[in-house]
């Protein structure tokens, strides 16, 4: 087992390997091309002092399991995994590629020219990380190396997602038990200094809170030890930049405190403290009853969502965009479903002027002509007899009880429905276009696959997020 070198193919040629782009204690980190669903990902392995490890199966043992507990947090703040697999004796795990800097360049760049990051921006930045590690510690995972060069800014939306992995560790909070004594000084609390240490959601608040004093700050804090063994105070962070609010700063301090036990316990405890979680009112008084004579009110049947029913006349091929609908009730007509899909693609992006992007956002379906939305989903439906349709799909999906917000239980569970999603496999799993069932034997709602089955399963762009709030915005169409 060696170091793979460029344009070195893995899995008979679907991945191709472009460069090394990182190394740490533990991995090395490629960027290689995905042939088969044509962008770019990342591939992490254990690294060659790994390797040479008498106890090396174990450790990668242990290795792709973490990579199949992080499948499991689904997030957008949380790098995506896409696949893994076995590549001479060595396991290797794909993930999603994300086009952006990493926070601790883009504060370098950012300081040189306009000073301090304001705390509104360094906030929201915490926000999203806080609540991608609440999503990973649910899973009973911690992630044990949160710093500003293990989040990266997404170029486009500047949304912040945490990567790097490569410490994570399973744990059952109260427990003491050993781990790894790799850590990043500074962002490591006192008992990642210690072999056995009594670790729990608090080890990730202090890197948290950590990052949050290295954003306001643009300096390291002093590392835990050193706080310790020399008995020197944590400064506070308004004394190097005195635009700190008292709450930040208190916080801060408290999330970052020696003992354990003294800080925040979770995440969501800090984020509640940093102004960040919204509580609900609670204690509202209930007035007191009054008796009324009950006025009879006469019941509704509850309503069933209704079943679209084939079309049996012609369907108007309306378009306020002026396209030409013709060759998709051809395909249509003549079973081709799949040239139909690929067309229903092409068709939808051309209204939305997003050919060149080749992916919708969420205002570009928001936006999307009822005439044509109607169009597309009236051709699907008369000529599958009912079967495929964004109607149908919208349709199975309400009757799982979507309330127009994203649910990862509604929409995974909906992904198994019309058959996008494995049960019980790696992943979950979502299928690759390439699986797509293009029959009329697939389950209901199947396709089009394009309409919403693409936001989720990660095509053609890395960001698997931004797909399914564009899928959750197109089934929640009140028009449809």
């Amino acid at each position: 087992m060696q170091s793979w070198t460029p344009n070195t193919p893995l899995q008979n040629g679907q991945y191709i390997i472009k460069k090394v782009i990182g190394g740490g204690g533990f991995g090395e980190t490629y960027l290689a091309e995905d042939t088969e669903e044509n962008r770019l990902v990342v591939i992490k392995t254990l690294n060659r002092e790994q390797r040479e490890k008498p106890d090396f199966a174990e450790i990668q043992k242990r290795f792709r399991k973490e990579a199949l507990d992080l499948s499991k947090c689904y997030h957008p703040h949380i790098v995506q995994v896409y696949d893994n697999f076995p590549e001479d004796g060595l396991w290797a795990i794909v993930m999603e590629h994300i086009d952006g800097d990493d926070l601790a360049a883009y504060l370098e760049n950012y300081t040189a020219e306009n000073g301090y990051l304001s705390e509104t921006e360094a906030l929201r930045y915490i926000d999203q990380i806080g609540q991608a590690l609440e999503c990973v510690h649910e899973r009973k995972l911690l992630h044990r190396d949160v710093k500003p060069n293990n989040i990266l800014l997404r170029r486009e939306s500047k949304e912040a997602v945490l990567i790097d992995f490569g410490l994570a560790r399973e744990f059952q909070p109260g427990k003491i038990r050993s781990m790894t004594a790799s850590k990043t000084e500074g962002y490591a609390p006192i008992e990642q200094y210690e072999r056995r240490g009594d670790f729990g959601y608090y080890t990730d608040v202090y890197a948290l809170a950590a990052t949050l004093y290295s954003l306001l700050t643009n300096r390291v804090p002093i590392p835990a030890n050193y706080r310790a063994e020399e008995d020197v105070k944590l400064s506070p962070p308004q004394k190097f930049n005195q635009q700190i609010s008292d709450k930040v700063n208190a916080a801060i301090l408290k999330g970052m405190e020696l003992e354990p036990v003294n800080r925040p316990q979770t995440v969501r405890e800090f984020r509640e403290m940093l102004g960040l979680v919204v509580k609900p009112v609670v204690n509202i008084p209930t007035p007191p009853l009054v008796n009324y004579r009950p006025i009879p009110v006469q019941q509704k049947a509850p309503q069933n969502i209704p079943t679209p029913q084939p079309i049996k006349q012609e369907v108007q091929l309306k378009s306020a965009a002026g396209m030409d609908y013709r060759k998709l009730q051809n395909y249509l007509k003549a079973g081709e479903w799949k040239e139909a899909d690929e067309e229903t693609t092409r068709l939808m992006l051309t209204v939305g002027k997003r050919e060149k992007e080749g992916w919708l956002r969420v205002e570009d379906i928001d936006n999307f002509p009822c005439e044509d939305l109607h169009t597309i989903d009236k051709l699907w439906v008369k000529y599958s007899d009912g079967k495929f349709g964004f109607s149908v799909q919208k349709r199975i999906y309400q009757s799982l009880g979507e309330t127009g917000n994203y649910d990862e239980k509604i929409w995974q569970t909906f992904g198994e429905k019309v058959g996008w999603k494995r049960r019980k496999s790696w992943l979950g799993s979502w299928l690759y276009y390439k699986n797509i069932t293009f029959d009329k034997k697939a389950p209901e709602g199947h396709l089009p696959f394009w309409g919403c089955g693409v936001f989720c399963a990660g095509l053609p762009s890395s960001s698997w997020w931004r797909f399914v709030r564009v899928g959750v915005s197109l089934l929640s169409r009140r028009d449809l």
